[in-house]
C-alpha cells in the first residue's frame, strides 16, 4: 500500500523523537519516499543527519539556508506529499495547526498540504488531558485530520498513563489501514500478463516480437494501487516495477500458458495484455544452426490460443479482458475476438496511430464491452492508458 507513495514526517521538540528514526525505517522498508521536516526544538533531540541518512533524503529544518539563501519551498513539499504525518506531535505544534499559526516551516507545509494529514501526539499525561489540548485536537479532528491515538505507559515525567507516542510499526500499519479503506478492489485477485513470449529456434535464436511490457506492468501497478492482489506474468523484458506484488517470469507461450492456468482459478479480474506468440517451431535444434545455405525454412506450429483457453474456463464471477493489436480492420477483428473468445473487454490498438504499440510511453486505445459498446480514448501515457482501462474495470464490477 505505501510502495512509492510519497511521505511527508513532521517530527516536533518531543522525547519521542527518537522513534522517527525508526519510523522512517519503517515507512522506507515499506517503500515509500520519505521527506523530513525538523522543527526547531526537534533538533535537539534528534540531528537532521540521522534522518538525512535513514530517509536518503536532506532534512528540512527551516524557511531557507541563511548562508545560500536557497527557499525550502512550503508550497512545493505540500503538493509533493501522497500524505503528512506529524510524529511526534507536541502540544505546542497541536495547538499551532489548530489555530493556522504558521511561524515554523513545518506549520507552513502543514497549511499547504492538499493531501490526507496524519498526527501522532506526544507530550506527559497532564498535557494530554488538558482542555485546551483536548479541545485543538477536536478542532483537528473536524479539519479533516486523522489521529493516531497515543498508548498509555511509563512517561519522560515519571507519571503513568495516556501521552506515550504510538510506536513506528503501530504508525504505519494504522496508515496502510487508513489508504486500504474504501479500495475498489480490496480483497479480489487479479492476474496480469505482460511482455513478449519468446520462442527458441536454437540455444542461440528464437522467434519474438517487440513487446516491452510496459503496458502491462502499468496495468498491474494501477490494479494494485486500486486495493488488488495483483499476479504479474511477465515474458523476458527489462521492465521493472516499485510495487511488490507477485511476479511470475516466463519464456515461451507455453510457460505462459501454465502460468495463467495455475492462477487463473483464483482470479477476479484477468486482463490479458502479453503479446503471446502465435506460432513456435516444431523442433528446437539442440546445437545452435550453422550458416550454410542460401535459404533456411523452419516449419512453425500454432500455438496454443491461451486467452481463448480462458474464456472456456470463466466462470460468471470472473472479469476477463484481452488486448487486439490490428493493422487493418481494426474494429472487426476487435468485436469478433471479443465475441469468440467470451471475453468483458477488449482493448483495441493500432499500428496505424502515431504513438501507439510496442515499446513507446504512450498509447492510443479503444475499448469495446459485451454489448459492442465503444470508448474512445486520445493518445495517452501508458500510465494513463491503464487508468483508463481499470476505470473500465471498476465499471463492470460495480454493475
Amino acid at each position: 500500500m505505501l510502495s512509492n507513495k510519497n511521505i511527508i514526517l513532521g517530527v516536533c521538540g518531543s522525547i519521542a523523537a527518537y522513534k522517527s528514526a525508526l519510523l522512517v525505517r519503517s515507512l522506507i522498508k515499506a517503500g515509500a519516499n520519505v521527506k523530513v521536516i525538523l522543527t526547531a526544538d526537534a533538533s535537539n533531540f534528534i540531528t537532521p543527519l540521522t534522518l538525512a541518512t535513514l530517509s536518503k533524503n536532506p532534512v528540512y529544518t527551516q524557511y531557507f539556508d541563511p548562508e545560500t539563501g536557497v527557499w525550502s519551498n512550503h508550497v512545493e513539499l505540500g503538493l509533493w506529499a501522497d500524505y503528512l504525518i506529524i510524529a511526534p506531535a507536541s502540544a505546542n505544534t497541536i495547538a499551532k495547526m489548530a489555530n493556522g499559526i504558521c511561524d515554523n516551516l513545518l506549520t507552513a507545509v502543514y497549511l499547504s498540504a492538499k493531501c490526507p494529514v496524519f498526527f501522532a501526539p506526544a507530550m506527559d499525561l497532564d498535557m494530554w488531558k488538558h482542555e485546551s489540548t483536548r479541545e485543538n485536537i477536536a478542532q483537528l479532528q473536524s479539519f479533516g485530520n486523522t489521529i493516531i491515538a497515543p498508548n498509555s505507559g511509563e512517561l519522560a515525567s515519571g507519571l503513568f498513563g495516556e501521552g506515550r507516542m504510538a510506536e513506528p510499526d503501530e504508525i504505519v500499519a494504522f496508515l496502510i489501514q487508513h489508504i486500504q479503506i474504501g479500495l475498489p478492489l480490496l480483497g479480489k485477485k487479479a492476474l496480469v500478463t505482460a511482455g513478449p513470449t519468446y520462442e527458441a529456434i536454437d540455444p542461440v535464436r528464437f522467434i519474438g516480437n517487440h513487446s516491452s511490457g510496459k503496458m502491462g506492468f502499468a496495468i498491474a501497478e494501477c490494479l494494485a494501487s486500486l486495493g488488488a492482489d495483483v499476479t504479474l506474468i511477465t515474458g523476458p523484458t527489462s521492465e521493472k516495477s516499485a510495487i511488490n506484488f507477485k511476479r511470475i517470469d516466463v519464456v515461451s507461450a507455453v510457460d505462459m500458458q501454465e502460468a495463467c492456468l495455475a492462477n487463473f482459478a483464483q482470479s477476479t479480474i484477468t486482463v490479458m495484455s502479453a503479446a503471446v506468440a502465435d506460432y513456435t517451431p516444431v523442433e528446437v535444434a539442440p546445437q545452435k544452426i550453422k550458416k550454410s545455405e542460401s535459404t533456411f525454412t523452419i516449419n512453425l506450429k500454432k500455438t496454443k490460443d491461451i486467452l481463448a483457453g480462458l474464456g472456456e474456463l470463466k466462470r460468471p464471477d470472473q472479469l476477463l479482458v484481452g488486448f487486439a493489436l490490428e493493422t487493418e480492420q481494426e474494429e472487426a477483428y476487435a468485436k469478433q475476438k471479443l465475441e469468440k473468445k467470451n471475453l468483458d473487454l477488449i482493448v483495441l490498438n493500432s499500428l496505424n496511430d502515431d504513438g501507439a504499440g510496442f515499446k513507446a510511453d504512450t498509447n492510443k486505445i479503444m475499448i469495446f464491452n459485451r454489448k459492442l459498446e465503444k470508448t474512445v480514448f486520445e493518445l495517452k501515457s501508458k500510465r494513463e492508458v491503464a487508468q483508463d482501462i481499470c476505470n473500465e474495470i471498476l465499471k463492470l464490477i460495480v454493475e
